[in-house]
This record gives C-alpha cells, structure tokens and sequence, in this order.
C-alpha cells in the first residue's frame, strides 16, 4: 500500500507565497512520476504541474509562471511553490504519484490541503 501525505495549505493574502509539500512512502518499488493537481468549488480538478523521475516538467495552462515544481528523489518528496497568489488560485491542492506498487502501477492520491488566498 502507499500513502500520500500533503501538507503546507493554509490562509494565505494575495500576494504572498506559499509552498507545499507531498510525500509518498509505503510499499514503493518505483515512482513515474509526481503532481500537483487542485480543485476549487464548483470546478474540475485540474493540473497544477508534474515531474517525471527523469525530471520532466509540465505545468497546467493556467499555473505557467508563478508556480514551480521540485523535487527530492531520495525522500520520494515533491514540493510546490508557489508565488504572488491571487484569489483565483483558492482550491483543495491534491498529490498524485504514479508508483509501481506490489507489481502494480496505480495512481494514488493523498487527501488534499485546501489553500485559501483572501485578505
């Protein structure tokens, strides 16, 4: 099994910055890839960014600029910075990791950290 923790989420003013963090443990043979994926109210789920273990990166269409993706290999750990937050960027920021796990390659996502940006 594989757990998928995010933390990092809080009340944030617009303008401010923030960072997230997830990491994956459990029984991991090999991860894909990691990201970051939110979900405001009312809205689909969308893609906030990924990075593959090779370090390719894609970012989602509306999170190009202020957001950057990293990554720490060896703690199975990916972060999520975030700069000059705006409202429109409030929403439940979720972890997904692509892990080859007891033989099998499943997608598993952690329980989500909700980010509020308001002043």
């Amino acid at each position: 099994q594989v757990q998928v923790v995010e933390s990092g989420g809080g009340l944030v003013q617009p303008g401010g910055s923030l960072r997230l963090s997830c990491a994956a443990s459990g029984n991991i043979a090999s991860i894909y890839h990691m990201g970051w994926y939110r979900q405001a109210p009312g809205q689909q789920r969308e893609l906030v960014a990924s990075i593959t273990t090779t370090g390719t990166i894609n970012y989602g269409d509306s999170t190009k600029g202020r957001f950057t993706i990293s990554r720490d290999a060896a703690k199975n750990t990916i972060y999520l910075q975030i700069h000059s937050l705006e409202p429109a960027d409030t929403a439940v920021y979720y972890c997904k990791t692509a892990t080859l796990s007891a033989g099998r390659v499943g997608d598993y996502w952690g329980q989500g950290t909700q980010v509020t940006v308001s002043s």
